[in-house]
């Protein structure tokens, strides 16, 4: 009762399908003079590459602005979290002294 039982694994059942598609057989296969007419496919010419925003070109200034930006962003990111933090202990300080001062009321009563 209190030992595992490994499962073991059925044979598979149903269809299973290749992780490689074959390549298209060409079914219109015949000797090289024949009287038919064949065309050729007619060239895909490839679309341009357009793109919806057009390419970002930082000068000097610019990359000075990015960086004061991002450091400005992270010193207000750290000055909100340790404010949360100081909080958080000052909340804890406070309920621990409550806890020391409702204990020593609840004793002094007691031996009253």
């Amino acid at each position: 009762m209190l030992r595992p039982r490994i499962p073991t694994m059925p044979s598979p059942t149903g269809i299973v399908a290749p992780l490689v598609q074959p390549a298209p057989v060409d079914q219109h296969q015949h000797a090289t003079a024949c009287a038919c007419q064949h065309t050729a496919p007619a060239p895909v010419v490839p679309a341009p590459a357009t793109s919806s925003a057009p390419a970002i070109r930082l000068t000097p200034t610019g990359l000075l602005v990015a960086v004061g930006g991002g450091a400005a962003v992270v010193l207000v990111i750290g000055a909100v979290l340790v404010s949360l933090l100081l909080a958080v202990a000052v909340t804890a300080a406070s309920v621990a002294i409550c806890a020391i001062v409702l204990r020593s009321v609840v004793n002094n009563s007691r031996h009253r």
